[in-house]
Formats: structure tokens, sequence, C-alpha cells
């Protein structure tokens, strides 16, 4: 508790200004639900935070200054400490229902109820706004529910916040795709918050991408959890058919597994090709293996580039005895049988040269067995119907155009948060940019009304 100035809770630490030190300090003095009160303060939902953030507090942690210098990981566990704050209030009955005493009478629509999308209706509830959250999914969540799978967040952790939610008197709509349909939407509310996420995934178009075998990381991911809900094996009673699963399913089991992309999005598939069953399991990765600990060019408080091992990394090498992960590895062709079905992966090693680009090592070239590939090489922007529909401007990526000072897109009323506003990124950036344009709908909404 001595770090004198604490970079955790600056813009190089948390994303959302946890009073980081504050929270420490009342746990460190037993006062639970002082430390609840002060979390929620500014953190809409720690349990997803808790247990899915990669914690950039704890990369600019003062604790952790020393880290480049003696190798230990110094830095407080402020991920644990959130997760556990939060666990102990909705134990202890301190997460209740709270609606807002006085309602505005304005209304609002949220598109999209990704982490975005239910910060903006959170916080636009509470302000006293009529909130009605858009999901063209059977199931509220967005990314929380259908792209990170159970293991690793429990979709009940999902739901029992959404309960409150509810109780508290936002609407969600489910099965309801907004898209050609959304200039006509915006007329029905007062205002409406883009939070569609970015789904549009980098593709790998080299020779053989047609091959029956090579998937996008999100279609595996989504439809593996589209299965566990129809599932009744799965959920017990609590078991929803979900209207939009069809049956299919991309199964890894007994097959050759090979994940090309190394962040949170290739974990969670190694993670579940182990649950399937694979036969094997690699993980190629474009750059090369990153240092064990922070180098001169990446001093602290900035986020350590540095060699981390995830629970999926752990799980394929329990299983198989070594990390699934080879690095400075470059695909250049998938190969199929004549029923144009995947069976192995051309490769080669690439090294970064005097000039900064990679340059393929010659006689490096590898085959891999393969019958299922899976892309997790991240996303490009949103899907463009909706901004084409509203006519909302776009950036030089494609994603809705607007400014972190008021959120604003050049279509009046309609706002953006999230990934779609700011390409890619992380649940607690989500959550920040939520909040960021719900006050300023909110504000726009108070002076629309003066």
């Amino acid at each position: 508790m001595d770090c004198g100035t604490p970079f955790c809770q600056t813009h190089t630490g948390c994303p959302i200004s946890n009073l980081i030190p504050e929270f420490n300090n009342l746990v460190f003095e037993e006062q639970w639900k002082e430390a609840y009160v002060n979390l929620t303060s500014t953190n809409n939902f720690p349990e997803f935070t808790g247990r899915v953030c990669p914690a950039p507090c704890e990369g600019a942690c003062v604790a952790g200054i020393a880290d480049h210098i003696d190798g230990d990981r110094n830095a407080i566990t402020i991920k644990n400490m959130e997760h556990t704050i939060i666990e102990k209030a909705w134990e202890n009955g301190w997460v209740v229902p709270r609606p807002p005493k006085v309602r505005s009478g304005k209304t609002v629509a949220v598109v999209g109820s990704g982490p975005a999308g239910m910060a903006a209706a959170d916080q636009l509830n509470k302000a006293g706004h009529l909130v009605t959250v858009y999901e063209r999914q059977a199931k509220v969540g967005g990314l929380l529910t259908y792209g990170i799978p159970n293991m690793k967040l429990s979709k009940a952790t999902v739901e029992r916040r959404v309960k409150v939610m509810e109780q508290e008197g936002i609407t969600f709509l489910t099965n309801q795709e907004v898209g050609a349909d959304a200039a006509e939407l915006k007329t029905m509310y007062d205002a409406t918050v883009l939070a569609t996420g970015s789904t549009v995934p980098n593709n790998l178009p080299i020779p053989g991408r047609q091959l029956d075998g090579v998937v996008f990381a999100m279609d595996f991911l989504t439809k593996n959890q589209q299965r566990l809900f129809a599932d009744k094996r799965a959920l017990g009673s609590a078991a929803q058919l979900v209207s939009k699963y069809d049956g299919s399913i991309i199964d890894a089991t007994g097959k050759n597994v090979i994940v090309i992309g190394g962040g949170d999005t290739g974990t969670d598939c190694i993670a579940t090709s182990l649950r399937h069953g694979c036969a094997s399991l690699t993980n190629f990765e474009l750059f090369p293996q990153p240092p064990k600990d922070r180098g001169g060019n990446n001093p602290w408080p900035l986020w350590p580039r540095i060699l981390r091992t995830d629970y999926g990394h752990e799980e394929a090498a329990y299983r198989d005895g070594a990390d699934p992960r080879v690095y400075s590895v470059l695909s250049k062709e998938f190969v199929g049988d004549a029923d144009g079905k995947l069976t192995s992966v051309r490769t080669v090693q690439v090294a970064v040269g005097a000039d900064g680009h990679f340059q393929e090592v010659e006689g490096s070239e590898k085959e891999w067995p393969a019958d299922l590939v899976i892309l997790a090489m991240g996303f490009r922007h949103p899907e463009l119907l909706v901004a084409e529909t509203l006519r909302v401007g776009l950036d030089a990526r494609n994603n809705y155009k607007a400014n972190t000072r008021d959120y604003k897109t050049n279509v009046d009323g309609v706002f953006a948060a999230g990934d779609c506003r700011r390409g890619q990124s992380l649940v607690v950036w989500a959550i920040n940019e939520g909040r960021g344009a719900a006050a300023a709908a909110d504000s726009f909404l108070r002076q629309a009304a003066q």
C-alpha cells in the first residue's frame, strides 16, 4: 500500500480507472461491502473483468517495477482481488436490483448486447431513461456468451447479471437482428447506441483456403456454444433450445487440429478442441517467441510484452507433454484430397530481417497433418449493413467513426461504442466505451428535453 503514485488506475493501467489502491486497502481492512461499493462505482461488471480481463493494471503496478530486474512477478494480484470482491457481494446478497426512482420518459435503443452494449444500457437506465437492447442471437451477452467458452466464463455468471438488469427495467430483445431496418428502428427511439462489435474476421487467403476443414475461430466457438445451450445433458433442467441452432457443430473430435493465431481467442480454441478430444493440437504463431522478462524497449509501466502461458496452453501441455505453440511460422498452403477435404498445411519458417520485415528461411519448408484448421487471427471491423442503412460515417479501418469526447457519429442521435468504434480490443475497454457513450447520450437527451 506504499506505492506512492498508483499507476494501476491511470491510462497505462486500468481503462475504466478502478480505484484499485482504495479497494485493496478495504479488503486488507476486511471491509468487503465497502470494497464492493468502491469497485462498482467505476466498473459495471467486475464478475466479467475479474475472469477474462488480461489485467493491464497489474502490468502497471508499482510493486512490479522491478520485475524486469529480478524476474519475479511482484505485482499485486488485482484481478483476483476484483473477482473475490464481486463474488462475495453476490454470495452476501449485496447485488440487488436498484431501478431508478425517476424516469425521464426518453427512450434509447442499444444495438448489441456485448460488454459495451450492456454497460451503455446499464448506465442509461441508471440515468432514468427507458432502454431496449437488441441482440441477434438467442441469448444476451454477445462475445461474453458466444465467444468465450464456459470454462473461462460460466454463462450462469452472465445470466445472473442480465436478470438483475431486467429487474431494474432494461428490456432485452433477442433473436432481433438489426440491419436493413436500422433506419426505421432509429425513428422509434430518442437516441441509439451502436455496440455491434467487430465481427468481420481476418482471413488467410492462401491456396486451399476453400477446403472443407478451414474455419474461422468465432464460427467454431459460437457453434460449440449453441450446441451446449441446446443439449439437455450439458445444462440439465435449465437447458433451453436455441432457436438459431441448426444441429451443426464444427467437431474437433479425433482430428489433427492446427490453430493459427496466438491471442485469447486462439487459446479458447485450443481449450475447446481439447475438450472435444482432438487427436493432436498445434498452435502457429507468426512472430518469434516473446522474452520471459521485459526488454529494454518495453519499460514499466507499459504493458509487458512477455511470454504468457494461458489456461489452454497449460492444458495442452498437461495432456500432450509439450506446449502446443510453435513460433515464426508462416502458412503457405492448405492441402486437401480429391473430395476437397483438408489433409495438411504447408509452412515455412520466417525471421525478421534488418528492414523489420519477415523473410522466409531457406530450406525450412514443412508439411503438417491437419484435419481442422482454426483461423484465430483477430477481427477487421464491424459488419457494415447497419452503417450503410443509417449512413453512419466510417474511419480508415471501416469502424464507425466517432471520437471519445462525445461518441457521436455523423448521424444526429446515434452514438457508437466498443469494438465497432475502436476496433478489436479488451472487455474492459468495451465497458469503458459503453459508459462513455452512455454519458454522451444522456447529455444529448437532457439537452433535447430543455
